[in-house]
Parts: structure tokens; sequence; C-alpha cells
């Protein structure tokens, strides 16, 4: 199973990460606007081999590795994620960024990415090697976390820059503001070219942690034609096939409602649930999304 660019990433980990190779200019905008570091402007940019193993057999790879040239000189940007505080990494990433200088005669800088704000904090703790208190050398990871990665809940904020939107989703897409989140990324996707827009999609899904958010997400997708070539459809028409489609969308319908907090009575949920109308049921589906009262699900109120 492939998209353009190379494999689909499968996991968290992956997806985090690949972002950036989908779209390098990604990268260096978060260290200027999120991290506020003066990091030139790159005029052009190279993947490179994430492969770092010497003679020895010790496998060490990182990431992501991308080469920027800037009018202040060559840049290597290294990229981590992180799920998790990993004490192995604080012998490992100093190793990347000085093995990188030595070979490529270039300036490193090591980004690390993470779900977690409790990760996040751990990342950026300097690593100091020597003497304590006067070390010879000291790494400071950049990190990009939900603690830092602008929340993007606005359809507008969302369309001008849709790849910060989707590092948002990917990054905060959990707990009450997730569906105005995947939503305003949703609508924003439809904006640029349907094969890059596929592969943004398979990124959010793979880093949704959360079971309803996924679910919604999914939901979301489905109304969009591009999705359909996705090989990530299949999966999600073949869930739809077993647990029979109109049975899946009023019960996705319930699931919104009931996630934004919304009371439902019962006889507006025996009145979903019978529903085989697969129309009728995508038009309450999106609507879901958007309405403050339940009956507003049957008269297209709302906002």
């Amino acid at each position: 199973m492939r998209t353009e660019g190379g494999v689909v990433p499968g996991s968290s980990h992956e997806a985090l990460h690949r972002i950036f190779q989908k779209d390098p200019a990604l990268l260096t905008r978060a260290l200027q606007s999120v991290l506020c570091i003066p990091f030139p402007e790159p005029r052009d940019f190279a993947a490179m081999n994430v492969d770092l193993t010497e003679i020895e057999p010790v496998e060490r790879r990182v990431d992501t590795l991308l080469r920027a040239e800037t009018d202040d000189g060559v840049y290597l940007l290294v990229v981590e994620s992180q799920g998790k505080p990993d004490e192995r990494k604080r012998g490992s990433w100093p190793y990347y960024l000085s093995y990188l200088h030595e070979k490529y005669r270039c300036e490193p800088v090591l980004i690390v990415i993470t779900q977690s704000s409790a990760t996040a904090r751990w990342a950026a703790e300097p690593i100091h090697l020597g003497v304590r208190g006067c070390p010879s050398l000291t790494v400071r990871p950049f990190v990009l976390g939900p603690d830092n990665v602008p929340l993007i809940a606005n359809e507008r904020e969302a369309e001008r820059d849709v790849p910060l939107a989707v590092l948002s989703a990917m990054t905060h897409g959990r707990g009450r503001r997730a569906p105005a989140i995947l939503e305003s990324l949703a609508a924003a996707l439809r904006t640029i070219d349907p094969d890059t827009a596929a592969v943004f999609v398979q990124f959010v899904d793979s880093c949704l942690a959360d079971t309803q958010a996924q679910h919604m997400w999914r939901d979301l997708m489905t109304a969009m034609q591009y999705f359909w070539r996705h090989p990530l459809a299949e999966q999600v028409r073949e869930e739809g096939r077993e647990a029979g489609r109109a049975q899946e969308r009023a019960e996705s319908i319930l699931r919104n409602l009931k996630w934004r907090e919304i009371d439902v009575p019962d006889a507006v949920r025996e009145r979903v649930l019978s529903s085989t109308d697969m129309d009728e049921l995508g038009t309450w589906l999106e609507r879901s999304y958007q309405v403050d009262d339940v009956w507003e699900l049957f008269t297209g109120g709302g906002s």
C-alpha cells in the first residue's frame, strides 16, 4: 500500500514526521512562527538518507532528515517523533548531530515532535555531556507539541495554512475541541489538490488515538469524493458493510451529539436509529457537527 511520495504511514509515530517529508516548508515555518527561531528562509529542500550507521554493527537511524539550502548556508533538519520519554535518546541525539556535522560539514538542527505535553517537557530539557556545571557538549532540542503548536479550529484559519492545520489535528485531535478542529480541517482539505489531501487524511487518521475522534474523522471523510480513491477508504467501506451502512451512520450521528454534550431524548434516538434512508441520515450526520439543539437535526437550524 503506497501513496504519493512513499509508503502509507501506519502509526502516529511515522505520520508525525512523515508530514514534514510531504511538506518540508511546514517544518521551517513551525521553527519560525511556533518556536520563534530565526531560521533563514530556505530556497530548496532535499530528502536525505536517514541511516546514520557506521561500520560498527549498531543501527542508528533518524526519523526524517532534510537538507535545507538558505542564504545563510546549508542546514540539516533532523526530525524525531517521540511518543514517550526514552533516556537512550539523550545519548543518541548528540551522536546524530555530531555525526551529521562531521560527515556533511553542515549545521544540524534537532526538532522533536510529540503529541504528549509530558514528553514535550522531557524532550526540551538540555542534554549536557561532560563535567557537571561545565559541560563539553550541550544539545538543546527544539520541540513541537500540543503546548505550542497552534490549535486551529476555524475553517478560514485552516484554509490559510492547510499543512499547519493538519499538524494541529495530529497534535490536538482529542477532547472537547476535536470536533471543531477536525471539521475545520475537513473543509480546508477541499481547497487543495485531491492527491495531497488524501495523504494528509491518512496522516491525521494515523494520529487520532481517541476512538471517538477517529470515528468522527472517518465519518467526515466519507463525504469527500477523493477519499474513496485512498487505500484507507476500502477499510472504511468494509467496516460499513459489516456493521450495516445505515446503522453505522445512525450511530455516528448519536455519537457526535453525545460527544458534543447535546441531550438526546428517546424520541430523537428512536427516529435516528429507525431510519434506513442513507440520504436522510447523511443530512443528519452533517448537521450533527453544527446544531445547538437536537431537534435542529430535522429542521436544518443551527449555526
